[in-house]
């Protein structure tokens, strides 16, 4: 059974740093793309970003130029690089991960939440 574990979350001042990470145990021929959303009281999940399993990175607009996702395809493990914190970036921060259990057969998992909260 697949499961996807993440550490790294906490409470930090504006301007300052945090780094998530999400490492997957469990069985999967490959994992595909890797992600991490972020849910704040009140408002919808949206993606933060995302990156291929060739490396290709996508960025929502609030983060670019501040947050980095990188992978490790060898542990199994996403993470993503927080500078330049602002209080907007509060929220719960999910990591998810699209892995193929079997040939052709791709699921979604998904992390269990990290509290992120950057104070002013």
């Amino acid at each position: 059974q697949v499961q996807l574990v993440e550490s790294g979350g906490g409470l930090v001042q504006a301007g300052g740093s945090l780094r998530l990470s999400c490492a997957a145990s469990g069985i999967m021929l490959r994992i595909n793309a890797m992600g991490w959303y972020r849910q704040a009281p009140g408002k919808q999940r949206e993606l933060v970003a995302a990156i291929t399993s060739g490396g290709s990175t996508t960025y929502a607009d609030s983060v670019k130029g501040r947050f980095t996702i990188s992978r490790d395809n060898a542990k199994k493990t996403v993470y993503l690089q927080m500078n330049s914190l602002k209080p907007e970036d509060t929220a719960v921060y999910y990591c998810n991960m699209r892995g193929e259990i079997r040939l052709g057969v791709e699921l979604v998992y998904w992390g269990q939440g990290s509290q992120v909260t950057v104070s002013s």
